[in-house]
């Protein structure tokens, strides 16, 4: 069934031929935060049972270790993707410029496993010479208005900010919550100067195609390609700047915006949020099925 140019998918296996390798977004597609959803999940097995392979692709702040452990406590099988990687993985790569200088950490405890085996001089945001930023450190009472003091300082000593994730935000259990790309958006604003790791940015792609590459017997080609999400400024944007084919989830963090109260998918929402891209989705699922 056909909307636009965006047809409604009633299952992805239509499209394992054309695209044996996908790119799967995680928070909205594979979990909410708080439990994992089983038709994506069986989606994902039965595909690699046909012989596709998996990168779950996360905006997650951390290495890709921590999140596999966080995986399999909200339930989501081993068997559902090769590899994963994270914004977290990506973030480490860029850390390592920064090694020995004066750095300050903004997130939540649960972010420090980023910070393993690279030497820092941790410090307050007052005698900060960079800034990582992986989210709020209390997400849950905590709001970006509460930085503008902080954001102000470091803006006027134009100290640099890494954002380790640049969702503005995430579903958990059904609740909104700002990420560490609002924080980030928030200070650019304030003319500070930003460097965004992670989705829709190139380097967290290349990353996952060249470990998926090494139980191949080449790097996959662009047009094998199918990347996954519910975020268009993230998924869908990345997918695109990339130059691979996407697949949009509606069901996840623009539901409300893209549902008719809430209930069924309203395409003419959807194609007005896409019209401007460059490469819209080939295809819309409310949620991943097979």
């Amino acid at each position: 069934m056909s909307h636009g140019a965006i047809p409604l998918l009633p299952n992805i296996r239509v499209l394992k031929e054309r695209y044996p390798i996908w790119l799967c977004d995680v928070w909205g597609v594979v979990h909410n935060g708080v439990h994992a959803f089983n038709e994506p999940i069986d989606a994902l097995i039965q595909f690699r049972h046909s012989g596709g392979r998996v990168a779950l692709i996360t905006n997650a702040p951390r290495p890709a270790a921590p999140v596999q452990q966080q995986l399999k406590q909200l339930g989501v099988s081993d068997e559902a993707y090769d590899v994963v990687v994270t914004s977290g993985d990506a973030t480490r790569s860029l850390l390592k410029q920064y090694e020995g200088q004066l750095i300050c950490h903004i997130g939540p405890d649960r972010d420090r496993s980023l910070f393993a085996d690279l030497k820092f001089d941790e410090v307050e945001p007052a005698r900060a010479k960079i800034v990582l930023c992986t989210g709020l450190e209390n997400d849950v009472c905590e709001s970006v208005a509460d930085y503008e003091e902080m954001f102000q300082d470091l803006a006027a000593r134009q100290v640099g900010l890494i954002c380790a994730n640049p969702d503005l935000v995430v579903n958990r259990g059904g609740i909104l919550v700002p990420c560490a790309g609002a924080l980030a958006e928030a200070y650019a604003k304030m003319g500070g100067n930003v460097f965004y790791v992670g989705k829709p940015h190139r380097p967290i792609y290349e990353l996952a195609l060249k470990r998926l590459a090494l139980g191949m017997p080449k790097l996959p080609s662009r047009g094998q390609v199918l990347a996954i999400g519910d975020g268009l400024k993230t998924d869908i944007e990345g997918a695109a700047k990339f130059g691979v084919d996407s697949m949009f989830i509606a069901s996840g963090i623009h539901w409300s915006d893209v549902s008719t109260r809430g209930q069924n998918i309203d395409f003419e929402r959807i194609l007005s949020l896409v019209a401007a891209s460059s490469r819209p989705p080939i295809g819309v699922q409310k949620s991943l099925c097979w």
